[in-house]
This record gives C-alpha cells, structure tokens and sequence, in this order.
C-alpha cells in the first residue's frame, strides 16, 4: 500500500477506472451476443435494429480504449457480414 499521498490517490483512480473498463466491456459483450443470437434466430428485423447498437458500442468502445480500433474495424465488418446473410 503506498505512502504519499498522491499514489494512495492513483490507487483508487484506478480501481474506479478499472471498474468502469469492465463494466462497459460486459455491456459491450452483452450488446453482441444479443446480436449474434437474432442472427442465429433468423429474426431480420430484431437483427437491424440491434445492429445500429452493435455498431454505436463498438464505436464507443474503441473511442474509450476498451478495445482496439482495429479489432473495432474487423468487429463491424463481421457484423455487417452477419447482418447481410440473414437479410
């Protein structure tokens, strides 16, 4: 545990952003397998309109350095795909 002040500091800064990290990142997951699972169902419409949201998460994601923009990139691009074979 640290001494000065400063450092206890950062220490719960960055619990609290640790905890922020993970709580989007589980919402961002949640987002997609909702997708994936319209687009296993066949549900085309369900599908569209989770894709908009899909798409906005994984933007937000990359922007918050959840995930890396590539990865971003390649995401969406799966996504689309996804979307164009059920529809």
């Amino acid at each position: 545990m640290p001494n000065i002040k400063s450092a206890k500091k950062r220490v719960l800064v960055s619990e609290k952003k640790a905890l922020e990290n993970k709580m989007f990142k589980s919402a961002f997951k949640t987002v997609v397998k909702k997708f994936e699972a319209a687009v296993e169902a066949g549900d085309v419409k369900t599908a569209q309109e989770l894709y908009a949201t899909v798409i906005k998460t994984t933007d937000k994601a990359a922007a918050k350095g959840i995930i890396h923009k590539n990865t971003a990139a390649r995401k969406k691009s799966r996504f689309t795909l996804m979307l164009k074979k059920v529809a």
